[in-house]
């Protein structure tokens, strides 16, 4: 009985050791690939954004928050599309700036280009 008792503890202990997280190396290839993709969207021309919303009286309904040197700034698109109205929602953006007067007082009118959601 103790033989049988003793060897199920080692054959349990064994079992424990053996099983491994691959977690850790999945996400630093995850980590390496995002910088790489990160890299290859700037090279190509893309900005990182972040779409808000707002339902604040005179304000744009919808933005976008850049950062560039830890300055934040937003832009108003007059062509977002509507699976892209999402609160949150973490972009990658092409964009030009339009001559037009300004729809909300905190950011700048322009025209998407090209858009494509980031992953985080």
């Amino acid at each position: 009985m103790g033989y049988l008792k003793t060897s199920l503890v080692l054959v349990g202990l064994i079992f424990m050791l053996s099983c491994t997280s691959k977690k850790t190396t999945t996400d630093a290839m995850s980590d390496n690939e995002r910088t790489a993709l990160n890299t290859k969207m700037m090279e190509n021309g893309f900005k990182m954004g972040t779409i808000v919303a707002s339902k604040v009286e005179g304000d744009c309904p919808y933005t976008i928050q850049l950062v560039d040197d830890n300055y934040s700034y937003y832009l108003d698109p007059i062509n977002l599309d509507e699976g892209f109205k999402k609160h949150g929602e973490k972009i990658w953006l092409k964009f030009a700036g339009l001559k037009m007067a300004n729809r909300c007082e905190k950011a700048n009118p322009i025209s998407i280009i090209d858009i494509q959601k980031r992953e985080e």
